[in-house]
């Protein structure tokens, strides 16, 4: 049976109601999987109004098992949260925050009690949600509070380059602080077990570095020799397949040259600056984006979760120029997750 895929709709005044639309027009995926939006009828059919944009059936549902999950029909879950006529394209409102984390638990909720079978997210605009209430940093730490996960790691991955964090949203002051020997070590036990549960039998974990050339024997930093080299150690002995601490200048060129299934970086930017390097691809002579394509999966969860690897893009919203890319790529890796499948992954 074709995994059931819930797929929020992102903050209602950016670009995801669009990139809803865009993804869903394409009839290969219903052969992959069922999928079903989770958002407001309202928004997607003004979406779907936009010049250029594909015109599918909408069918707005209030229970899963009322879905089609028909190629040209787009699948709605509508929370009838809010009405097009109430969210101005583009900007930034309490209401619009309100909605889109409320879709966010709605999608949490349906995969806690087994009615999907994987979760994917649309971008949230964090000022959005803050005004109307909601104190998260981001889907990350909302996810693992409402399924009361207290272990739990961002991997980022595009193509072959997969990329998990030992910190993600803190200060780069907080950050170095994180970098102890335990939580090294449990990230790079996550990125084994993610590997393996994409289909990867023996996941070659590289590990990087914090400080410049790995500390050079301690005099730019002693975290390489009394954190994170003994995690690389103890994780060997419980025969994972871990190397490092490699110098981070050089360790994800090396990943993509084939040498790790999977990185540990120390902190955000260490692992996201690489990874959308690849993905993000803009041409100075047209102006615009060519790609923007990288997916963002929280581990240690006990549901699927996979997310586009970009914002909400409020300056494109509305024109229907706005790529799908990411958030096909994320619909794979959720179906690869809920089938333990890297093929289908494409």
């Amino acid at each position: 049976m074709k995994p059931i895929i819930g797929i929020t709709m992102g903050d209602p005044a950016s670009i995801g109601p669009e990139l809803c639309v865009r993804a869903l027009a394409e009839p290969s995926l219903y052969d992959r999987c069922r999928p079903l939006i989770v958002g407001d009828a309202s928004i997607l059919r003004r979406a779907m109004q936009i010049p250029g944009m594909p015109q599918l059936t909408l069918h707005a549902v209030e229970r899963v098992e009322d879905a089609a999950f028909a190629p040209g029909t787009l699948d709605v879950l509508d929370m009838g949260l809010c009405a097009s006529e109430e969210i101005p394209v583009g900007e930034i409102s309490a209401k619009a925050g309100d909605a889109a984390f409320r879709y966010v638990r709605k999608v949490i909720e349906l995969a806690m009690d087994g009615q999907v079978d994987a979760t994917v997210t649309n971008a949230l605009n964090k000022e959005a949600m803050n005004l109307a209430g909601h104190h998260f940093s981001g889907h990350t730490e909302i996810y693992a509070h409402y399924t009361g996960t207290s272990h739990y790691t961002m991997l980022l991955a595009h193509e072959d380059m997969r990329i998990v964090h030992v910190s993600t949203h803190v200060s780069l002051r907080e950050a170095c602080d994180r970098v102890k020997k335990e939580r090294v070590l449990e990230v790079i036990r996550i990125a084994d077990k993610a590997g393996r549960d994409m289909g990867i039998q023996a996941p070659r974990v590289g590990v990087a570095g914090l400080n410049p050339h790995c500390g050079e024997g301690g005099l730019f930093g002693r975290e390489e020799i009394e954190e994170i080299g003994p995690a690389v150690e103890a994780a060997r002995a419980e025969d994972i397949d871990a190397q490092g601490p490699v110098p981070p200048d050089t360790i994800f060129s090396k990943a993509r040259g084939g040498w790790y299934d999977i990185v540990v970086a120390m902190y955000h930017d260490q692992g996201h600056i690489p990874l959308k390097l690849l993905g993000f691809v803009y041409d100075r002579e047209t102006a615009k984006w060519q790609a923007v394509s990288g997916v963002n999966i929280t581990l240690g969860l006990p549901i699927i979760r996979t997310s586009v690897d970009h914002g909400t893009a409020f300056d494109q919203a509305g024109k229907g120029t706005a790529s799908p890319a990411s958030l096909m790529n994320a619909i794979s890796y959720a179906i690869s997750f809920a089938a333990k499948n890297p093929e289908a992954v494409v």
